[in-house]
């Protein structure tokens, strides 16, 4: 998938006001409008048009696409980073599907969720729009539970047109048991309502941070935990950090790396909690030590172990 610059795809510099950008749409679809137009793939460029204007004339997903784009330019192979999008607070309800059916995978791929409704279906009554947010949580917050002051970014355009972006700073309660994709409701913190009507809610869909140390499905929790080749070859009782606290392990001898080992219950809790594995990996001394080659070259003369023996067989 390639990267496109919409602001390239209207003709617009990055520095355009909503009037400057509206302007250039209506330029560029007199020009490529497959009823009128008599350019060459008009209805391809009529789509590109479409979908830069879609981005570019909506603040939310200009600022969100801004700080994304700075990165990158035209054309450029492109995966999303994961989270890209985490921090920043926009408005529902958005398109349906439809509405964005002839756009790129670029696009899909970017805002197939920004933007849309998830919450019920009266979202067009009187009270204020619904707002949601991606926010990033460390995964000991779900193990204890947590309060954090979270600051969001809320683009808007200012009276002159230029898009910019506010702090709105909230001081979050994050439960214990939270999973990855749930949501955190925030009453009344959503968009104000129209004569007097209450204001929307804001909904922050939890998303952990990244951690080499973690990987998360679900509510089960997999961590590497480092052994020496003795403790995997003899077996060994070793004290092991986990999110919840320090536990003791027993490593049964003649172990691997790769070998899991469950501590039911010590996952994410919930009803019920999520498993707790760690995964065995064996490391290796050094040899920088004339001590350490002379044990080494002692183990290459006296074990009779050749780890490459089956793939001869």
């Amino acid at each position: 998938m390639e990267f496109r610059d919409y602001y390239q795809i209207l003709g617009v510099a990055k520095t355009a006001t909503t009037d400057e950008v509206k302007k250039a749409y209506r330029r560029l679809a007199r020009k490529y409008h497959p009823d009128v137009s008599k350019e060459p793939e008009a209805e391809k460029h009529m789509k590109e048009v479409n979908e830069a204007n879609a981005v570019l004339s909506d603040p939310e997903k200009r600022a969100a696409y801004d700080q994304l784009g700075s990165r990158y330019r035209a054309g450029q192979e492109f995966q999303p980073p994961p989270d890209w999008d985490a921090g920043f607070e926009f408005s529902g309800p958005g398109p349906s599907p439809a509405d964005d059916a002839d756009f790129s995978d670029f696009f899909a791929n970017l805002f197939g969720h920004t933007g849309r409704a998830r919450h019920g279906a009266d979202d067009f009554r009187m009270r204020g729009q619904d707002r949601h947010a991606k926010i990033l949580i460390d995964l000991a917050d779900t193990y204890h539970g947590a309060t954090r002051t979270i600051t969001l970014h809320v683009p808007q355009a200012d009276e002159h047109g230029r898009v910019g972006v506010r702090a709105h700073t909230l001081h979050v309660r994050i439960p214990k048991g939270v999973k990855e994709g749930q949501h955190i409701r925030l009453s009344g913190q959503g968009s104000p309502g129209l004569g007097g009507s209450p204001a929307g809610d804001l909904f922050l869909e939890v998303q952990f941070a990244p951690d080499a140390r973690y990987r998360i499905e679900g509510r089960d929790v997999f961590q590497t935990i480092p052994v020496t080749p003795w403790e995997a070859a003899l077996g060994a009782s070793i004290e092991a950090p986990t999110p919840s606290g320090p536990v003791q392990v027993k490593v049964p001898g003649g172990s691997q790396s790769g070998r899991k080992l469950r501590l039911k219950g010590r996952g994410i809790p919930g009803t019920p909690p999520g498993d707790l594995y760690l995964v065995l990996d064996v490391v290796l001394p050094p040899a920088d030590s004339d001590k350490a080659r002379e044990i080494y070259a002692t183990m290459a003369r006296e074990l009779d172990f050749d780890p490459r023996g089956k793939m001869r067989e």
